[in-house]
């Protein structure tokens, strides 16, 4: 099991790692003002109405990183900071959420899947801990025990699966916001630069997010299926 902790502990660094370097991005990048002078708000009016989306409201949310696409309500949610501000950061993270709303729009099988695992996901992060745990108790006195912690674990893989699932999502959302800055030339060469880079290392938490669930999905594997047959 040293291996194991040992594979936790390098992923909880290079989590930490990615976060910190993903806010001095956008710190850096909050400070690269739009030469077009446009708002996050108008960025992403203006990439909603390129591809013809007249039914998606954008819309302020309080909180930082509070950004998000809420395809049943259809709104592109922008935190207050990127709403107002007029800089490459805020430029980068509404053309992102609105490459949601396109994704949402021109039906991507993969935002599809993901929309359709969100019930089932929402149910199974809040039981799965328990259920293994209380699996792998009960597996000492009762001969059920065994079964009841193996379906924690495939409750816990439900969530696995959503966040790898989430992975080509994110990456398509943030391809499709640079391209279209790009191609209307919204913003210049740096600040589209800026932004590319801040979108990488937005999408490489996602990646370190999976890397983790899946870590300790094989961890609880080896408990449940290795307690067995020990």
């Amino acid at each position: 099991m040293g291996s194991y902790y040992l594979l936790i502990i390098l992923i909880s660094l290079a989590s930490m790692w990615v976060s910190n370097t993903l806010k001095r991005k956008f710190k850096t990048y909050s400070k690269l003002q739009l030469r077009n002078g446009m708002s996050g708000k108008e960025i992403a009016e203006q990439m909603l109405t390129d591809h013809g989306i007249r039914d998606v409201q954008v819309i302020s949310v309080r909180g930082s990183l509070t950004d998000h696409y809420n395809p049943q309500k259809k709104t592109v949610n922008l935190s207050e900071s990127v709403y107002h501000e007029r800089n490459a950061a805020a430029a980068a993270v509404a053309a992102h959420e609105c490459g949601h709303a396109v994704q949402h729009a021109q039906s991507y099988q993969w935002l599809q899947l993901r929309s359709s695992l969100v019930p089932v996901v929402g149910v199974a992060s809040n039981l799965s801990m328990i259920v293994i745990i209380a699996g792998l108790v009960l597996m000492q006195v009762i001969p059920f025990g065994f079964e009841i912690a193996a379906a924690g674990v495939g409750l816990f893989a439900m969530g696995t699966l959503f966040s790898f699932v989430t992975l080509p999502v994110e990456y398509d959302a943030s391809n499709r916001a640079l391209e279209w800055l790009q191609r209307k030339n919204m913003i210049s060469r740096e600040e589209l630069a800026g932004a590319e880079d801040a979108l990488k290392w937005a999408a490489r938490t996602y990646v370190v997010a999976a890397l983790s669930s899946l870590a300790t999905l094989a961890y609880f594997a080896f408990q449940v299926f290795g307690g067995r047959r020990n």
